[in-house]
């Protein structure tokens, strides 16, 4: 609702109040579609809201929504002159809500062969100004303050994210929220009471307009003090695909700051502000946890170490680890996974006599 006005300042980069966010529950049983009516409600009230679209297929796509105004220069042969004409007037309004019910298309969609998709939304979430350096795409568009809310199974999350999505910061940009319903409601919760929806609603249309009118926005002296005793756990790097999805913890906790600010239609990010985007940042970190575990975001090595969990006590022979990739995987490709896997010690390697050269067996640590 409020745009890429408030923000939180780092040094030269600006954190804004878009957030993109995954919802990770079972197909039709986490409820996690279900969830987006109650919100819904209060935003049927509201006017002044943002657009709401689905269909993330390619770059150029979420690009279009936002697009600039699109000129050319003709030549007038009848004042023998240039002039610009616009070819397209372009969206005036930036904001824009993305809402993906089945985002592992999305996923899929962003490895495809010269697909831009994952490079524009990570240029959306860091500054909001997208452009294709391509001789047939000069669209663009600035200052887009774009959120996406996404839809997925933990399965699905495990299998479609690839290990170059985690590393090139696609996954990072994202919180994960691991989601469940808490009731069994036959016939759905009570209806909702129009009074205290318009309440909520009238709430939220004061706050952005008092949001829509500020800028760099501080954090109070308590809140900095909390800050800075925070700031270097949530920045350590931590090992394998849990590190590298969240390793965008520090500005993610921000953002969240910042909004709970704006809700409280406070012009700074006070301490009870800090500490709900802190609780909120606990839970998102526990999520990805559940969700990726001891995953190294290597994939070879990732189904290795499952396998040979799933082994037990029996462990893996070299030959029954190469049977496990049908023969599509190299001899040194898979030495290097199981090497990775050892160092950190998620697997060992045992030698078993079997009367003749001692046969390499691998088990879980």
């Amino acid at each position: 609702m409020v745009g890429r006005g408030p923000h939180w300042r780092v040094e030269g980069v600006e954190h804004h109040g878009n957030l993109f966010v995954l919802l990770v529950g079972d197909t039709s049983k986490g409820r996690k579609g279900t969830s987006w009516g109650r919100v819904a409600n209060v935003f049927n009230y509201i006017d002044d809201k943002a657009r709401e679209v689905s269909g993330l297929s390619s770059g150029e796509g979420l690009k279009w929504a936002v697009r600039d105004e699109i000129t050319s220069t003709r030549y007038n042969k009848k004042t023998n002159t240039t002039e610009e004409v616009i070819e397209d007037p372009g969206v005036s309004d930036k904001r824009l809500l993305v809402q993906e019910g089945e985002f592992a298309q999305v996923l899929r969609a962003c490895v495809r062969t010269g697909n831009t998709l994952s490079a524009t939304i990570r240029s959306t979430w860091d500054s909001g100004n997208l452009s294709t350096l391509t001789k047939n795409d000069t669209v663009t568009a600035t200052g887009a303050h774009i959120a996406i809310i996404g839809h997925i199974t933990a399965d699905e999350l495990r299998a479609e994210l690839t290990a170059t999505d985690s590393a090139n910061g696609f996954a990072n940009r994202f919180l994960f929220v691991c989601v469940r319903r808490s009731r069994v409601l036959p016939f759905g919760g009570a209806e909702a009471d129009a009074a205290r929806m318009g309440g909520f609603a009238h709430h939220l249309e004061r706050a952005a307009a008092q949001a829509r009118h500020q800028g760099a926005v501080p954090m109070t002296a308590s809140a900095r003090a909390i800050w800075e005793h925070v700031y270097e756990s949530l920045s350590d790097g931590r090992p394998g695909l849990l590190g590298a999805v969240t390793g965008r913890a520090e500005a993610q906790c921000v953002r969240l700051a910042l909004l709970y600010a704006l809700l409280d239609e406070s012009n700074e990010i006070d301490e009870p502000h800090l500490l709900a985007a802190l609780a909120v940042w606990d839970y998102c970190f526990a999520s990805a946890r559940f969700i990726f575990g001891d995953a190294l975001g290597d994939r070879v090595a990732d189904d290795i170490l499952r396998a040979v969990r799933g082994a037990g006590e029996d462990g893996m022979s070299r030959t029954d680890i190469r049977n496990l990739f049908q023969k599509h995987q190299s001899a040194e490709r898979i030495g290097a996974a199981l090497e990775l896997l050892a160092s950190r010690g998620l697997v060992r390697r045992e030698s078993v006599n079997t009367g003749g050269r001692p046969a390499e067996l691998w088990r879980s640590s």
